[in-house]
């Protein structure tokens, strides 16, 4: 099981269309991964259910495609959490950087590492492919 980490799976857009990633896009995957570590950084501080986040984007799509899942170790400590303040944290760093979610109640999720061992086995690449 991972924890205290972020990690970025998939890959962006690249993995969707095998299209390499512009200059431009690679600058802005970069401040959103480093925005999403300094979420994911108080969230481990502030939450102890909190484990990891994740995000995948199309540029092509951008900002309506950008997908955030937050992952909780259980199901019960996700349903126990108060997950409004970790969205609104989440959508104060990307602000920082002036990247504005359409629908942040869509584009952040959340799961549990209980959950996806349950349904998929651990095999978090083949459960975010499915969400």
């Amino acid at each position: 099981m991972l924890s205290g980490v972020y990690i970025k799976l998939p890959k962006t857009q690249s993995s969707y269309q095998n299209v390499p990633m512009r200059k431009s896009d690679k600058k802005l995957d970069n401040a959103i991964r480093n925005a999403l570590s300094e979420a994911c950084d108080e969230a481990l501080e502030r939450d102890d259910g909190f484990q990891w986040l994740t995000h995948e984007v199309n540029y092509n799509a951008f900002p309506a495609s950008l997908r955030i899942v937050c992952v909780y170790d259980s199901d019960e400590r996700l349903n126990k959490a108060k997950t409004g303040w970790l969205r609104q944290l989440i959508e104060a760093k990307l602000r920082a950087i002036d990247v504005s979610l359409k629908d942040g109640s869509k584009q952040i999720s959340f799961d549990t590492e209980q959950a996806c061992e349950r349904e998929h086995d651990g095999r978090w690449a083949q459960r975010l492919r499915l969400q």
